[in-house]
């Protein structure tokens, strides 16, 4: 599965989305920006943007209210080392209270991977954080077998962006 991203105002991104009623899109809003995703098998619709490749899918993103989108730059070297490990996750938020959807985006076009998980609402999102289950799927990190811990694989240092979903109602 493809999915491309394009960013610029939240009012011209909704007229996009309307052009392509059949297209799944999910328009996002930042209080520094907007973005407009699109999930899809084929090529996309946006003239321009960042293109990626799912690497890991589950859920639906069009049933989540809040977007938590962990960007982690990677060097090419470093990029079986890090699927493998998000390959090998345990899937427990899968089955977190709110959850809605996962993707493992793979950088066509950059270094820099994202994590995006959708939510119903912010709360969710902050309830799994403070989870048991969220514990342990971190629980390797900042120890000598975590992903973090390997430096060499990084091209600079991971960051996360959140958004509100705009929704048509």
């Amino acid at each position: 599965m493809n999915v491309f991203v394009t960013f610029g105002t939240a009012d011209y991104l909704q007229k996009v989305k309307e052009q392509y009623p059949a297209e799944k899109m999910v328009l996002m809003q930042s209080p520094n920006n907007a973005l407009l995703l699109h999930e899809t098998e084929g090529k996309t619709v946006f003239n321009q943007g960042k293109y990626y490749e799912a690497i890991n899918a589950v859920g639906d993103i069009q049933h989540g209210g809040f977007a938590v989108l962990n960007n982690i730059p990677v060097r090419d070297e470093g990029r079986p080392i890090f699927e493998y490990q998000f390959n090998q996750r345990a899937g427990l938020i899968e089955k977190e209270p709110g959850f809605a959807a996962i993707r493992v985006l793979r950088p066509m076009d950059s270094d820099t991977y994202v994590i995006l998980t959708m939510w119903d609402k912010e709360n969710s999102f902050k309830n799994w954080q403070q989870s048991k289950a969220y514990e342990k799927a971190h629980q390797k990190r900042e120890t000598s077998e975590g992903i973090d811990q390997q430096k060499s694989i990084f091209s600079g240092p991971s960051y996360v962006t959140t958004y509100r979903v705009i929704s048509e109602e």
